[in-house]
This record gives structure tokens, sequence and C-alpha cells, in this order.
């Protein structure tokens, strides 16, 4: 099953930090199967407020998504970001093809 690697960026400082953050993290990406799905593009808010940037990558599962995550080449560009924006990061698994609403209610159901 898929899983997403998602981050919710604010106060992004876009300098040679970010810029080199954004020129390696491709590379990181590539050994796990990641790909950029959302990266930043135009928000519409319909319901709620919105301040931030979404960036989704997505990945063949959780397990790729956690050893990317967890890679010492991933590791060694995290402090670029970490220390030029806010950020909420988290990984969630994703849906197999044909997933229904409904499904998901039988599922909670069951599980009590």
């Amino acid at each position: 099953m898929p899983a997403y690697a998602i981050a919710v960026l604010r106060d992004v400082e876009f300098g040679d930090d970010i810029i080199r953050y954004m020129r390696e993290i491709d590379a990181t990406l590539a050994p796990f199967g990641g790909e950029f799905i959302v990266h930043g593009g135009h928000t519409e808010v319909l319901e709620g407020q919105w301040d931030g940037a979404l960036v989704v990558i997505r990945f063949p599962d959780r397990d790729a998504a956690q050893r990317w995550y967890a890679g010492a080449d991933y590791q060694r560009i995290l402090p670029l970001r970490l220390d030029n924006s806010a950020s909420t990061t988290f990984i969630v698994d994703g849906v197999e093809p044909g997933h229904t609403g409904a499904a998901k209610v039988e599922e909670l159901l069951a599980a009590g």
C-alpha cells in the first residue's frame, strides 16, 4: 500500500540553504521510490484557514518512507530545511485503488 510523507511548511526563508535542500532532495528520494505528488502549488482554500505550503511525496509503502526519512542522505540535508522554516511533517498510509468511503465505515465498525 502506498504511503505519503507530508509536510506543511510555513515561514520559509528562501535563501541559500533552502535552495541547496531543494536541489539535493531528489537524490535522497530515488533509492526509496519517492516522488513528488504536490510541491507547494497554488492552494484554493474551500473551508477553514490555510497559511502554509503543502508538500506530498509518495512512496511504495510505509517502510520505504520511514527508511528515506531516517536515511543518512536525507538526515544530512534535513537541517537546511529545519533551520529555515517552521513545519509539521508526518507519514500517512494511502489506500488501494478502488477504495471507498463505505468500505472505511465497515472497517471502523468491525474494529469496534
